[in-house]
């Protein structure tokens, strides 16, 4: 059960992270879960890095959506032709 778990609130998260940031997103649904998903373990290790989690705790709901949208304007400028 902990899998589905993720993968939905990978989705939640990476949803809610192409609606706050403006433009064109045109993604799938895959993507869309891995992105909220990498949002997450992104806010976590980088959350522990700058000393804000400790070692072992995750990032919360509003971590992994921040962290969600740093990705996905780092994929939007990677796929920017």
């Amino acid at each position: 059960m902990s899998i589905i778990g993720t993968i939905f609130i990978g989705l939640i998260v990476g949803l809610l992270a192409r609606f706050l940031k403006p433009g064109n997103d045109s993604m799938g649904w895959i993507m869309t879960i891995l992105l909220g998903v990498g949002g997450s373990i992104a806010a976590t290790y980088g959350g522990q890095a700058l000393g804000i989690y400790q070692a072992g705790e995750t990032a919360g709901f509003i971590g992994a959506v921040i962290g969600a949208v740093v990705l996905l304007v780092i994929y939007a400028a990677v796929k920017k032709d």
